[in-house]
């Protein structure tokens, strides 16, 4: 994330343009870094003996690490630690600035040194922001006196890393108790804690969409309704993975569908932080409130689900059960990469109640978390109808609870989202 910030940073002081920055943030995707660079930056070689190495290494058939040993500038260790940090993001940003933007090392550091002083980031702050340490980088922006709110924060974070993408950052926290908005997509965790997390588009949805478009690999213009739907998953993996925690912590909690308020306003504790992918802005928002109001009336999204499909003969047939229009297509790519049928859809219980004992798939996955009828409730009466159902539950992150009582109650076997293609095939097959 220092990438950005302090990129930002470089165009507001006008060292350089925008577009320029735009660059070397998508070069820094493939530029691989050389060690001459990190021992530079690390403080291990001076930029004469780099270079010295760099020219020997054209007459001798060595790398640059055993040549840097051999001339004493580095020891083994030090090369351990250069060979270390050569996937660091931060290093493919500075090689680029030293390299075409034609920086020193040394104009790079003072530059540093006024960034951390305008942004009143410690030493610290600035070690956590180039090494990506989410969890010492969100106090520095998140300062909220309410539990949960900056680890909710590092969590996202994290997850936008592994699912969405590296190229963001995010500002300062701002403490509300009110705020209009024409998109708020988000889901609630209940119980001994009430916690809300969702994504707000303010003016525009143009942050909402790269959030969704990347979390969901799909092109913009096939996505529609599914937008929202998508970042309700999104949520649903970052809440899942604090449910996780607190239940580590014996902290009872459940955990609500998603929700989608489009046009409406907020009233109550609210946290918004800025958070800006690609370069475009949406908004995180907490509230560790239960009286805080969202809305006033939900939008639901209609769109059509699959069914009344035979199954081919000599292949079974599989039931998907899920809100989560997001969830169904990908399940549905899937089942049927496998070779088998899904003969019908259904976006909650009572549906999925209903299409099992008109279709008697032989399989179905039941998501544990929908509305009208959650999944435990639509997996008794399935079981009740069929005790010889095959039923495989459908769960995020901080439910294991749940998924416990489902296995108890007699469904086969479980899968976790987000989905790992292999486990999924192998879960079907053997089930």
């Amino acid at each position: 994330m220092f990438n950005q910030v302090f990129g930002n940073y470089l165009v507001e002081q006008g060292i350089m343009t925008q577009a320029e920055l735009d660059d070397i943030l998508e070069q820094q995707q493939t530029e691989r870094v050389k060690l001459g660079t990190i021992a530079v930056a690390e403080g291990f070689m001076t930029s004469e003996q780099v270079e010295e190495v760099n020219h020997l290494q054209v007459q001798m058939d060595k790398r640059f690490g055993d040549i840097a040993i051999e001339q004493n500038y580095l020891t083994e260790d030090q090369l351990v630690t250069l060979l270390s940090k050569q996937g660091s993001s931060y290093m493919k940003f500075l090689q680029i600035l030293m390299e075409q933007q034609s920086f020193t090392m040394n104009q790079i550091e003072d530059l540093t040194e006024d960034f951390k002083k305008d942004y009143g980031f410690s030493d610290d702050e600035v070690t956590a922001l180039k090494e990506d340490d989410f969890d010492n980088i969100v106090p520095a922006f998140v300062y909220a006196s309410k539990p949960y709110v900056a680890e909710l924060v590092a969590l996202v974070l994290r997850s936008l890393v592994r699912f969405v993408t590296s190229d963001f950052y995010i500002g300062n926290v701002k403490h509300l108790q009110e705020f209009s908005y024409i998109s708020l997509v988000g889901q609630k965790l209940i119980g001994e804690q009430d916690i809300t997390l969702g994504f707000v588009g303010i003016d525009d949805n143009d942050g909402i969409e790269e959030l969704a478009s990347g979390f969901s690999n799909t092109p913009l213009n096939e996505l529609g309704d599914e937008m929202y739907d998508a970042i309700g998953e999104f949520c649903n993996i970052c809440n899942g993975l604090l449910a996780t925690e607190l239940s580590s912590r014996k902290v009872r909690i459940d955990m609500e569908p998603p929700f989608i308020y489009l046009d409406q306003h907020v009233q109550g504790d609210s946290y918004l932080i800025p958070l800006y992918i690609h370069g475009k802005e949406v908004k995180i928002f907490i509230s560790v409130n239960s009286e805080t109001v969202l809305g006033q009336e939900p939008f639901v999204i209609n769109v059509e689900h699959r069914e009344d499909v035979e199954a081919e003969e000599g292949k079974r047939s599989v039931l998907v059960v899920d809100d989560s229009i997001f969830i169904r297509k990908t399940l549905r790519g899937l089942i049927e990469g496998l070779g088998y049928t899904v003969v019908s859809e259904a976006v909650n219980g009572l549906e999925g109640v209903e299409a099992y004992k008109r279709y008697h798939p032989d399989l179905v996955t039941l998501d544990i978390t929908m509305p009208v009828m959650e999944g435990l409730e639509a997996l008794r009466q399935i079981l009740e109808y069929d005790p010889a159902a095959k039923v495989i539950m459908v769960t995020a992150a901080g439910q294991q609870s749940k998924v416990i009582e489902a296995l108890k109650q007699g469904a086969k076997k479980f899968v976790m989202k987000p989905f790992d293609p292999e486990e999924i095939k192998k879960t079907l097959l053997t089930t």
